[in-house]
């Protein structure tokens, strides 16, 4: 009979170093595919205004999106918008998160209707502020469009790309 448990006692450390490699492989899982549908384009503004000083921007609300951009309120799900508090500022950040990903390439031709129009009102008027608007950042990622004319365009890339 002791040779019987004895040869059952060896398994149970073979079953448990099992149970614990599968409990380690699921928790270690990267994010799954439906990250991104739960992610809000507020938690990605929440996530730069971390890590970028916004505090010379104001806060933008759905009219002011249309009016910059032209975009169909039917189709933005969430978004954020920053603008300078100044007219003669370039400075802007928005993101869109879109309800269809195939509206992505109609908003993104939208904002480079903006940046011309920026371009055309800075060029000689304030060549530091062109500057900035010729260096913008207009990047998609699924159903997020990402516009950011800023000196910290990099920062804010860094922490948009970060939320995937």
């Amino acid at each position: 009979m002791k040779k019987y448990w004895r040869g059952k006692r060896s398994f149970y450390p073979v079953i448990l170093a099992l149970v614990v490699m599968i409990s380690a492989m699921s928790g270690c899982s990267g994010k799954d595919d439906k990250t991104s549908e739960q992610l809000s384009a507020t938690q990605i503004g929440k996530s730069i205004e971390q890590v970028v000083n916004l505090k010379e921007m104001k806060k933008g609300d759905l009219n002011k999106l249309q009016k910059l951009y032209k975009i169909d309120a039917d189709s933005v799900d969430d978004f954020i918008l920053y603008t300078s508090t100044s007219n003669v500022k370039a400075d802007e950040l928005a993101v869109i998160k879109l309800k269809e990903e195939s509206q992505v390439e109609s908003v993104k031709k939208k904002i480079k209707q903006r940046i011309e129009e920026q371009k055309m009102k800075f060029k000689d008027y304030r060549p530091d502020e062109y500057f900035l608007v010729e260096n913008h950042l207009l990047k998609t990622k699924e159903q997020y469009v990402f516009f950011a004319v800023s000196k910290e365009v990099d920062s804010m890339e860094r922490t948009f790309d970060s939320a995937f």
